[in-house]
């Protein structure tokens, strides 16, 4: 398993949620370890629910792009471009 890698992909809203669906391959099962307790395996996907604090803190919302990393043992999101701030 590689110790980084990286995936970028945009966030959906599905019945009020924001969240990411990340096709398991390629590349999508090896983070299937780093995101236990924010996530679950549905069909061909991981999916992540990003719930609304933290999109507030990313400055995210439905449409964006962003990165998914794994680094250093952890899941990391963020956006692909940065949003001003209002």
């Amino acid at each position: 398993m590689k110790e980084e890698m990286e995936l970028e992909g945009p966030v959906l809203k599905v019945n009020g949620e924001l969240m990411l669906l990340i096709p398991l391959e390629p590349g999508g099962a090896e983070l299937v370890e780093f995101s236990r307790g924010i996530s679950e395996v549905q069909g061909e996907f991981l999916k992540v629910i990003i719930p609304e604090w933290l999109a507030d803190v990313l400055r995210i919302e439905e449409g964006d792009l962003v990165r998914v990393q794994k680094s250093n043992g952890k899941l990391n999101i963020q956006p692909r471009e940065a949003r001003l701030v209002n």
